[in-house]
């Protein structure tokens, strides 16, 4: 797969997800995922556990994000997002760099930084 090939993988992951379509999500995602997750010290591993952290919609918040930009390798991707978090009553607004390991096609690993851990720590604990 070229860079541009896994670099739509990701798009069309982060549509998913703005729509909700966890199942269509879930597709782009290997079996044994390594995802990484802003301010947690040990990644979720594998698709089931990182699914079961989404909520599959039954989640107590919701998180939507705005593609900035995307660039990409034959390996990873690079994506600038602005992502906007409801919880109840209360709302977050936040810049993350999102990088994601492409293999066969599948999302295998995924790291994110963001502009205000702190916050986003707070905000979902």
């Amino acid at each position: 797969m070229t860079g541009q090939d896994i670099a739509a993988i990701v798009r069309e992951g982060i549509d998913a997800l703005n729509r909700q379509d966890y199942e269509g999500f879930g597709a782009m995602i290997a079996d044994d995922v390594v995802w990484h997750m802003i301010g947690m010290p040990d990644p979720v591993r594998g698709k089931a556990a990182m699914t079961e952290g989404l909520g599959g919609g039954s989640s107590d918040f919701t998180i939507t994000a705005e593609l900035h930009d995307v660039t990409s390798s034959d390996d990873h991707v690079v994506a600038l997002v602005r992502a906007h978090a409801t919880r109840g009553d209360r709302g977050l607004d936040y810049n993350t760099a999102e990088i994601f390991h492409v293999k066969d096609g599948l999302i295998t690993e995924r790291w994110a930084f963001s502009d205000d851990t702190a916050a986003i720590v707070a905000f979902f604990s």
